[in-house]
């Protein structure tokens, strides 16, 4: 079948939420899959809602000086861009499988809109986020007055269609990121909802991204505001 033969061009994504921690091999090969049915235009787009065991991963960028202590935790690769991350319970991951040529064949412009979607849905929750030049992510100030990171961003496309996308912490053990150079980036803080005092909840966190998914996302040319 021709590319996208079949998808309808108004056709909604599709949102999955995975109640239980998925290992980081089965959501790769899963999302290999979804991309080539994208593709292929036997699938809708999704947007996969989950939570993975604790692990670090390594982007296409990432140094090996960079990871501090992994503690026994596994370590994989990434085909994503970026470096080092810590995922685990309590992090909020979001794999965005979209077929970029519905909206704007530019992936800078696609990072910049998850950052504008993180920042939208964070919002909800009380809590300003802001970018950071030259810093991709999502970025807020801690009870001490500094910087330090609430949201990182890694993406792949492959043919147009995306894949990986972003972690937002809601409640993870924040002394995991001890092991590594968050994301190349030493000197800076990591955070999260609990952490600044928030109560808001994994569905209260997947609530404000789906109600504010369209506003960002919707099949059409945008800017990159």
């Amino acid at each position: 079948m021709a590319d996208n033969a079949s998808l309808d061009p108004a056709a909604p994504v599709e949102w999955r939420r995975s109640p239980t921690p998925v290992s980081y091999p089965e959501a790769v090969a899963a999302m290999e899959r979804r991309v080539a049915a994208i593709r292929a235009g036997d699938a809708p787009e999704l947007v996969w809602l989950l939570e993975h065991p604790p692990l670090y991963t390594s982007g296409t960028s990432a140094r090996a000086e960079e990871l501090l202590d992994p503690g026994g935790l596994p370590v994989f690769r990434a085909g994503r861009g970026g470096r080092y991350t810590y995922h685990g319970p309590g992090q909020r991951v979001v794999y965005v499988m979209l077929d970029l040529a519905r909206r704007r064949e530019d992936v800078r412009c696609f990072v910049h809109h998850l950052e504008e979607w993180g920042i939208r849905a964070l919002a909800q929750l009380g809590v300003r986020g802001e970018r950071r030049a030259g810093r991709v992510g999502i970025w807020v100030e801690d009870g001490e007055g500094c910087e330090a990171k609430i949201a990182a961003i890694g993406v792949r496309v492959r043919r147009w269609v995306s894949y990986h996308g972003i972690a937002i912490n809601v409640a993870p053990d924040l002394a995991r990121y001890r092991g590594i150079v968050p994301c190349g980036l030493g000197g800076y803080g990591v955070t999260s909802l609990a952490d600044l005092g928030i109560g808001a909840t994994m569905a209260d966190l997947d609530a404000a991204l789906e109600a504010s998914f369209a506003e960002i996302f919707a099949p059409a040319e945008r800017g990159c505001r």
